[in-house]
């Protein structure tokens, strides 16, 4: 059977999949988001005792100082004048037969992490790939990341998002923070980032997400009671997947949906199921726009989901938005004062139009669910396999916060080891394994001239485990990320999970509010142990970096 052939015979899922892996996860810039990186900051880090110097400046003005040349730490040597500059025809990387192969023949499609590293080793750290027409030139080192997001203009380009586009034009509906881009993308950014960037605009949501983690916790203790040894939960994705969407609801849409009752509302288990069934389609289709046009009619299952998907995100976001406009509406009505969190000031400002906000809400949905539950599925994975850690960050939080004392934003920059929790899982198990940019200008990186319009794939996965970068990379140490002094810097450009710059994720500090609030309030109250049904999870790429299998740890009581 031809190769043609069958690609032709395999499912949307395979059809879709050449883009994704060969960018290893580029387009998925998206995800919270901007899901979703988890040092924004030129400064990646964790402070003893004081908060971080972003905090009243707020951290996109500095980033954007540091990107512009005030400041910063890591200065890319330029390319030497006496050396020849080299062509894209000179530089090395895998030919599209054996990349084909290797995605196709070898299920390259769950493990784009690996193959990442594999490449590195094969073909240096920077390296193209080819898939038909389309090039992508790959970097995995350092410094060559920290000189192409620091080189960016004011609106950087993360990548292709046609089909996104597409969709959008089709159903007359407009774009959002993800998927915008230009002046479009500047004017949503400076409206959202008033209630979104700056600490002591997310540290209102404290009380909120502190509500939803009170919830997370006593659902842990109706599930450890339905096993034989009253401690172990099994398949902890599945319960942060609800936690997750608490949360989101709470920041987002001012409402709780009830994901963390023992009897969820039929209308919230109806949004549940049909949320998990989207994001799991979503990941296999959101590619559709790799298949051309033409081949659509012979094809046509991938496009369908892939709108699919989008019309039940959509939908979802536009009934909570309405019910939120409809409050505010009778509130003014009787001549009452309306106050509220983000999606209130949205709606009052009128900075945005409803169907902006539609977009916008639907797209940091998509971003916030999975990247949050896998993060702190793999955080209590690692706790479980490393009590030593475990019991140091509780001894911290134990002399830290008084026992009756419900943690809250303010309560973070005195937990440092909490904060390195976060970087090293994050380190280990980047949610987003790489990261998209498309060149706006001319650029010389790593002795090859990349033209202007030149797709880059900046892989965050391989850069994570370099030696060179941080020491005994397979290690679990979230210590390597504390400072030594009030003088140590902690800087490092081969584990940027959140980004970097005025691209950043602009959902960074929502998201880790979500997972600090819920780790602190989960090492108070258990131990995390290995259970007999715990087994040995790798990673897997699924659109975003997932748990190969479901995490089973004891929750048990401290003693």
């Amino acid at each position: 059977m031809s190769l043609l052939a069958k690609i032709l015979k395999m499912d949307c899922k395979q059809v879709l999949e050449p883009q994704r892996s060969c960018v290893y996860g580029v387009i998925f810039v998206s995800m919270l988001h901007q899901l979703p990186k988890l040092s924004g900051s030129p400064s990646l880090e964790v402070q003893s005792t004081t908060a971080a110097t972003a905090e009243d400046k707020g951290e996109e003005e500095m980033m954007m100082a540091a990107s512009e040349g005030a400041g910063g730490f890591l200065h890319p040597s330029p390319h030497p004048s006496h050396q020849r500059v080299k062509s894209l025809k000179e530089m090395p990387g895998p030919k599209t037969l054996s990349n084909l192969v290797e995605f196709f023949w070898k299920d390259g499609f769950s493990r784009i992490h690996e193959i990442q590293q594999k490449h590195v080793q094969e073909y240096g750290k920077i390296f193209k790939s080819h898939f038909g027409p389309k090039l992508v030139v790959s970097i995995a080192d350092r410094d060559m990341v920290a000189q192409v997001l620091r080189e960016e203009g004011p609106s950087p380009q993360r990548a292709d998002m046609d089909s996104w586009q597409e969709y959008r034009n089709l159903r007359g509906r407009a774009t959002g923070l993800i998927s915008a881009e230009g002046e479009q993308w500047l004017k949503m950014r400076r409206v959202l980032r008033q209630k979104m960037v700056k600490p002591k605009d997310v540290a209102i949501f404290s009380e909120g997400v502190s509500e939803v983690v009170a919830d997370l916790i006593k659902r842990i203790y109706i599930l450890r009671n339905q096993e034989e040894d009253g401690e172990t939960v099994t398949n902890v994705n599945s319960l942060f997947f609800k936690y997750s969407m608490e949360g989101v609801a709470t920041v987002l849409y001012e409402c709780r949906l009830g994901c963390l009752e023992s009897h969820i509302p039929q209308s919230t288990v109806e949004y549940i199921e049909a949320l998990e069934l989207m994001f799991s389609s979503f990941k296999t289709t959101m590619y559709a726009g790799a298949i051309p046009k033409w081949l659509r009619p012979i094809i046509p299952k991938p496009w369908k989901e892939f709108c699919k998907s989008w019309d039940g995100l959509f939908k979802f976001s536009q009934i909570h938005v309405d019910n939120k406009l409809n409050d505010i509406k009778s509130h003014l009505d009787r001549g009452e004062v309306v106050d509220g969190g983000l999606l209130t000031t949205l709606l009052k400002s009128e900075e945005l139009t409803v169907e902006e906000i539609y977009a916008n809400m639907t797209e940091m949905l998509l971003a916030g669910v999975d990247t949050t539950s896998f993060t702190l599925s793999w955080a209590t994975y690692l706790l479980a396999k490393h009590p030593e850690v475990q019991h140091s960050i509780y001894k911290e939080i134990v002399s830290n916060l008084r026992k009756d004392k419900v943690p809250d934003a303010h309560d973070i920059p005195n937990l440092p080891m909490i904060r390195a929790l976060l970087k090293e899982t994050l380190r280990l198990f980047p949610v987003l394994p790489g990261n998209g940019r498309v060149t706006q200008k001319d650029m010389v990186i790593g002795g090859y001239l990349i033209p202007k319009g030149t797709q880059l794939a900046l892989c965050h996965y391989a850069t994570s485990y370099q030696e060179e970068n941080f020491p005994s990379a397979n290690e679990f140490m979230p210590d390597r990320w504390l400072r030594k002094s009030n003088m140590d810097r902690v800087d490092n450009f081969g584990s940027i999970p959140f980004g970097y710059g005025i691209r950043s994720c602009i959902g960074k500090r929502i998201a880790e509010l979500e997972i600090h609030l819920a780790l602190i309030q989960l090492l108070r109250h258990f131990e995390i142990k290995i259970s007999p049904k715990t087994k040995s999870v790798c990673a897997k790429t699924h659109g975003l970096l997932t748990p190969a299998d479901s995490i089973n740890v004891k929750f048990a009581d401290r003693k």
